[in-house]
């Protein structure tokens, strides 16, 4: 996996290639100093993720990232400051990393964007009331129904969270809702499906499942009422 850095500051790019060596199977096809450098390189160059700082004199990393929309490559912005958490969640990025960033919390976002690039082979196929099918480098593999937890939309793809891992299906949302059963998932959010059945909790606007938080959207909040088995 290629990928590359973006950042005006020429030490926090440095410091990103360090961490860059560490990793097997992914290198750094090039370097940027500012946004729009990197927008007309990306024109030119098949790029599987960016390594985005978000402030940068000119263009942002979240207008560049709104710039390349769904087609463009796996995003983890790089940051100093937590302030901008919010829309990067809504950007649907890989990760979102405060700097200093350690190597470990650095491998856990390349393995997250790794499943999401692996992603562009894999599908939804249809179910039955048990399970359903993921295809996988050509092979079509089983996830149980009764293992997801949620399902969340991220660009093109949609994220299957299971216990302890996810994976990454080509496909949209709406694609993916048609072929669970109703009965048993429902969308609380415009990127969101949850199973009804593994809510733990809902607190202060959220659905906590397994300790994550999973936003509930003002419209769908009265039909999750209604569906939940409230005494």
């Amino acid at each position: 996996m290629n990928c590359l850095i973006i950042d005006d500051n020429k030490l926090a790019r440095t410091a990103m290639k360090q961490l860059v060596s560490h990793v097997d199977g992914l290198q750094v096809l090039g370097e940027c100093a500012s946004a729009i450098e990197a927008y007309n390189l990306l024109q030119k160059e098949k790029i599987d993720l960016l390594l985005l700082d978000i402030e940068m004199p000119g263009m942002s990393g979240i207008e560049l990232t709104r710039n390349l929309g769904k087609q463009g490559p796996v995003i983890i912005f790089t940051t100093a400051k937590k302030d901008y958490a919010v829309e990067a969640f809504e950007l649907n990025v890989a990760d979102y990393l405060i700097k200093p960033v350690s190597p470990a919390r650095f491998i856990q976002a390349i393995d997250k964007a790794r499943e999401i690039v692996s992603g562009s082979s894999k599908e939804l196929h249809s179910s039955d009331s048990e399970f359903v099918f993921i295809r996988d480098n050509g092979v079509l593999k089983r996830i149980s129904l009764d293992d997801i937890l949620y399902l969340e939309a991220m660009g093109d793809y949609v994220k299957l969270h299971i216990t302890q891992k996810f994976h990454a299906i080509h496909s949209t949302l709406k694609a993916v809702e048609e072929k669970l059963p109703p009965s048993r998932f429902m969308r609380v959010h415009r990127s969101y499906i949850v199973a009804l059945d593994k809510i733990d909790a809902i607190e202060d606007g959220a659905i906590i499942i397994r300790k994550e938080a999973v936003p509930v959207a003002d419209a769908y909040r009265a039909a999750l009422n209604s569906r939940l088995n409230l005494l």
